[in-house]
């Protein structure tokens, strides 16, 4: 039978939700990263051209570099779940009395006493799946990772890396090179506090005080990025 059920508003919200995460994250990374780049370059008085050529290696660079991280932090993550539950499968396996025990201690140490602790223990120890998990959960303090794929997760932090770090760059495709560093500010606080504020998505916080908040963060690269820049052309 072909199962037509439709996923609840909440359902649908949790799994773009899951993908939201590093879309957001990808983007703040690659605004903020590539704006500082061209921030160093303009304080170091560098021309158009260099800002260029050195914004767009480092926005591919830096792309791949957290796209492969975004992959590699997932796999790893789930990878680690799956060995450690395999050791509680074979300790279950191999010297169930010994665990149920550990299911008795937990329980016990939760507040549950007398008949309600021996009915839980039961109910719980009667399904080798749940109790696993109960194990996984309370012994080892391990939450499954989200089922999600790490491939789509690394492609999507990718590509809203570079889209979001080409807009300090795009001005000076545009007007070549004749464009100001404030037309690229202007152009990079609009984009940071947009990102920002898509956060409110999974946040409690208000739109307005998320983005704000990405904004300064932004800002304050930035302009660490540009005095240490300056810093050096002086010196140098």
């Amino acid at each position: 039978m072909v199962n037509t059920k439709v996923p609840s508003p909440h359902e649908r919200h949790i799994r773009i939700g899951r993908y939201l995460k590093d879309a957001v994250y990808g983007a703040n990374d690659g605004v903020i990263t590539t704006f500082a780049v061209v921030a160093a370059t303009v304080g170091g008085a560098l021309n158009p051209t260099t800002i260029l050529i050195i914004g767009i290696a480092n926005l591919l660079a830096d792309g791949f570099s957290m796209a492969t991280g975004n992959y590699l932090g997932t796999r790893s993550e789930q990878d680690f779940y799956k060995k450690e539950e395999a050791e509680e499968w074979d300790e279950v396996r191999r010297s169930p009395d010994e665990e149920r025990a550990e299911v008795r201690t937990i329980l016990a140490a939760k507040g549950y006493a007398g008949q309600d602790l021996d009915d839980l223990l039961r109910l719980i120890t009667s399904r080798e799946q749940f109790w696993i998990d109960f194990m996984m959960h309370e012994e080892l303090q391990l939450h499954a990772p989200e089922d999600e794929s790490a491939v789509r997760s690394a492609l999507v932090t990718f590509i809203t890396f570079l889209v979001a770090g080409s807009i300090p760059l795009i001005p000076y495709l545009l007007f070549r090179g004749e464009t100001s560093f404030m037309v690229v500010s202007m152009a990079t606080g609009i984009a940071l506090f947009v990102i920002g504020s898509l956060r409110t998505y999974f946040s409690r916080a208000s739109w307005w005080y998320l983005g704000f908040e990405m904004l300064m963060a932004g800002g304050l690269a930035a302009g660490i990025a540009y005095g240490v820049g300056a810093t050096i052309r002086m010196v140098i």
